[in-house]
Protein backbone atom coordinates (compact mmCIF):
# COMPACT_ATOMS: atom_id res chain seq x y z
CA UNK A 1 0.00 0.00 0.00
CA UNK A 2 1.20 3.45 -0.70
CA UNK A 3 0.78 6.40 1.63
CA UNK A 4 -2.53 7.53 0.09
CA UNK A 5 -4.15 4.11 0.55
CA UNK A 6 -3.74 4.00 4.34
CA UNK A 7 -6.59 4.99 6.60
CA UNK A 8 -5.70 7.40 9.39
CA UNK A 9 -7.56 8.46 12.48
CA UNK A 10 -8.81 12.01 12.82
CA UNK A 11 -6.44 14.15 14.94
CA UNK A 12 -9.22 15.14 17.35
CA UNK A 13 -10.09 11.49 17.90
CA UNK A 14 -6.44 10.64 18.50
CA UNK A 15 -6.29 13.39 21.15
CA UNK A 16 -9.36 12.02 22.96
CA UNK A 17 -7.98 8.47 22.90
CA UNK A 18 -4.62 9.74 24.17
CA UNK A 19 -6.25 11.60 27.10
CA UNK A 20 -8.17 8.47 28.05
CA UNK A 21 -5.03 6.33 28.02
CA UNK A 22 -3.24 8.97 30.11
CA UNK A 23 -6.07 8.74 32.63
CA UNK A 24 -5.63 4.97 32.76
CA UNK A 25 -1.88 5.43 33.21
CA UNK A 26 -2.20 6.64 36.80
CA UNK A 27 -2.17 3.97 39.57
CA UNK A 28 -4.69 5.86 41.73
CA UNK A 29 -7.14 6.22 38.85
CA UNK A 30 -6.75 2.53 37.99
CA UNK A 31 -7.67 1.62 41.58
CA UNK A 32 -10.54 4.08 41.56
CA UNK A 33 -12.00 2.84 38.27
CA UNK A 34 -11.61 -0.77 39.31
CA UNK A 35 -13.46 -0.07 42.57
CA UNK A 36 -16.22 1.78 40.71
CA UNK A 37 -16.55 -1.11 38.27
CA UNK A 38 -17.65 -3.21 41.24
CA UNK A 39 -19.96 -0.82 43.09
CA UNK A 40 -21.35 2.68 43.24
CA UNK A 41 -19.41 4.67 45.87
CA UNK A 42 -19.37 7.98 47.67
CA UNK A 43 -16.15 10.00 47.92
CA UNK A 44 -15.90 9.11 51.59
CA UNK A 45 -16.18 5.39 50.90
CA UNK A 46 -13.60 5.57 48.10
CA UNK A 47 -11.22 7.53 50.35
CA UNK A 48 -11.61 4.93 53.10
CA UNK A 49 -11.11 1.94 50.78
CA UNK A 50 -8.11 3.47 48.99
CA UNK A 51 -6.69 5.00 52.19
CA UNK A 52 -6.50 8.48 50.66
CA UNK A 53 -7.85 11.92 51.52
CA UNK A 54 -11.28 12.92 50.27
CA UNK A 55 -9.65 15.91 48.59
CA UNK A 56 -7.30 13.69 46.58
CA UNK A 57 -10.19 11.41 45.58
CA UNK A 58 -12.35 14.38 44.56
CA UNK A 59 -9.53 15.67 42.37
CA UNK A 60 -9.20 12.32 40.59
CA UNK A 61 -12.97 11.95 40.20
CA UNK A 62 -13.19 15.42 38.67
CA UNK A 63 -10.61 14.49 36.06
CA UNK A 64 -12.36 11.19 35.29
CA UNK A 65 -15.75 12.90 35.13
CA UNK A 66 -14.44 15.49 32.66
CA UNK A 67 -13.32 12.60 30.44
CA UNK A 68 -16.76 10.99 30.85
CA UNK A 69 -15.21 7.89 32.42
CA UNK A 70 -17.27 8.23 35.62
CA UNK A 71 -20.66 9.74 36.36
CA UNK A 72 -22.32 10.91 39.53
CA UNK A 73 -25.76 11.07 41.06
CA UNK A 74 -26.95 13.02 44.07
CA UNK A 75 -28.96 11.41 46.86
CA UNK A 76 -29.77 14.07 49.42
CA UNK A 77 -26.45 15.54 50.54
CA UNK A 78 -24.41 12.60 49.24
CA UNK A 79 -22.96 12.17 45.76
CA UNK A 80 -22.36 8.68 44.44
CA UNK A 81 -20.02 7.77 41.61
CA UNK A 82 -20.00 4.91 39.17
CA UNK A 83 -18.34 4.08 35.86
CA UNK A 84 -19.81 5.87 32.87
CA UNK A 85 -18.37 3.70 30.10
CA UNK A 86 -18.22 -0.08 30.18
CA UNK A 87 -15.79 -0.03 27.24
CA UNK A 88 -13.15 1.57 29.45
CA UNK A 89 -13.73 -1.04 32.16
CA UNK A 90 -13.37 -3.78 29.55
CA UNK A 91 -10.02 -2.28 28.48
CA UNK A 92 -8.93 -2.01 32.12
CA UNK A 93 -9.85 -5.65 32.79
CA UNK A 94 -8.05 -6.77 29.62
CA UNK A 95 -4.91 -4.96 30.76
CA UNK A 96 -5.18 -6.49 34.24
CA UNK A 97 -5.58 -9.91 32.64
CA UNK A 98 -2.58 -9.22 30.41
CA UNK A 99 -0.46 -8.16 33.41
CA UNK A 100 -1.35 -11.28 35.39
CA UNK A 101 -0.37 -13.59 32.53
CA UNK A 102 3.21 -12.33 32.16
Amino acid sequence: MNKDEHLFLDEDLIEVVSRNFKALGDPTRIKLLYLLSQEECSVGHIAEVLNMSQSAISHQLSLLKNLRLVKSRRDGKSIYYTCDDEHVIEILKIMINHATHN
